[in-house]
């Protein structure tokens, strides 16, 4: 049986991202006839491909000296094993990214809040990710995707991360008996930023979204289609736009900018919460105005939360949210997928558009054409 390419890096190394082989898989690595194989047809990358191939973090897969990377996967169901009833040939598909280990959390089926200091993450953390050619899986970590989403459900992944964190914030003030947040603030315009504005609006919320370019740019333009408003941070701060447009109930955070978040406190609505997204690394240091946050979060009720990862429930809720988005602004989702690269031998094309391509959105690779 012949091999199957994979972009994979290597990790611990920079910029060693490079075409791999691995063996195509087989139904019978699930053991009782459980297994579904799928072929991939897309594959999207963010700033977590880019963090893994400048070797920020990552780990290979045990028994390889290679990561294959890529974990927003959009695929075909091409066979199924004998005891797997609930998908067949055919139906399209995107799988979960986090899988479990041995906490509590991970035995009820809530492994993206594990406890364990060794987690299991593909693309990203001892599991191979999904820019090769097909590979197998459970039924139980698949999300079947409807005909009419299948031009857009690459971008399921990045949205499960936004709806668990919105989710999370209703179940967090569920304490208040009473919250029906009116307005929100999302920092940062990019991928996570669009996506969670579109989220926010689907439930009917105002919608301030902030970011560095001044408008009128793609992003600003695509933000205005769905009734949202854009400030460019270079015309307006947070604060002054927090005392024109706000008090702020839910504020969604996905800039990368780790310092943002104090200026986030500072503007949070009474009973609001603040949704945190960005994984940050590095050592940056500021001075806050420590007692003016304490009070405001003691005597206002405020909550600060983190989303990462999600598991099955929040890609399901992700589905209903990009076909609710796809009815509501038709065409929309499509102008998020900016920036396509065909082929798996083309990774260093796939890199290099991640990094370095200007007014991009979604940059994902086409592994196969789309059936």
């Amino acid at each position: 049986m012949p091999n199957m390419k994979a972009i994979a890096v290597v990790p611990g190394t920079p910029g060693s991202v490079h075409l791999a082989e691995l063996p195509k898989p087989k139904l019978s690595e699930v053991p009782g006839g459980r297994g579904v194989l799928v072929k991939i047809l897309k594959v999207g990358v963010d700033g977590t491909d880019k963090e893994i191939n400048a070797a920020e973090y990552g780990t290979a897969p045990k028994g390889f000296d290679f990561l294959v990377i890529g974990h927003e996967s959009f695929g075909i169901v091409e066979e199924v094993g004998g005891n797997v009833t609930e998908f067949k040939p055919g139906d399209y598909v995107v799988a979960t990214v986090r899988r479990p280990g041995c906490s509590i959390y991970d035995t009820i089926g809530k492994y993206d809040t594990t406890t364990d200091d060794t987690y299991y993450e593909h693309g990203i953390n001892l599991l191979h990710g999904f820019l090769t050619e097909y590979y197998v899986d459970e039924p139980e970590y698949l999300v079947k995707i409807p005909q009419g989403l299948k031009e857009y459900a690459v971008i399921l992944e990045p949205t499960s991360v936004i709806e668990k964190g919105i989710a999370q914030a209703y179940e967090i003030q569920r304490r208040l008996r009473v919250w029906n947040p009116k307005r929100a603030a999302v920092l940062g315009a990019g991928t996570i930023g669009l996506l969670a504005t579109m989220s926010l609006r689907l439930r009917g919320l105002q919608v301030h979204t902030f970011g560095k370019t001044k408008a009128p740019y793609l992003n600003s333009n695509l933000l205005e289609e769905i009734g949202a408003c854009y400030h460019s941070t270079e015309n307006v701060s947070l604060e002054e736009a927090s005392k024109k447009h706000g008090p702020f109930d839910i504020i969604f955070e996905a800039t990368g900018f780790s310092p943002i978040v104090f200026d986030a406190m500072s503007i949070l609505g009474k009973n609001g919460v603040l949704v945190l997204s960005s994984v940050t690394g590095g050592e940056r240091k500021i001075e806050v105005p420590a007692d003016m946050i304490n009070l405001g979060f003691v005597l206002g009720n405020k909550v600060v939360v983190g989303t990462v990862n999600a598991n099955r429930e929040y890609f399901e809720m992700g589905v209903k949210d990009l076909c609710h988005a796809e009815l509501e602004w038709p065409g929309w989702l499509g102008k998020l997928l900016t920036h396509p690269v065909k082929g798996l031998e083309n990774y260093s094309e796939l890199i290099s558009t991640l990094t370095e391509a200007k007014g991009a959105i979604k940059v994902y690779c086409e592994v196969a054409p789309l059936i």
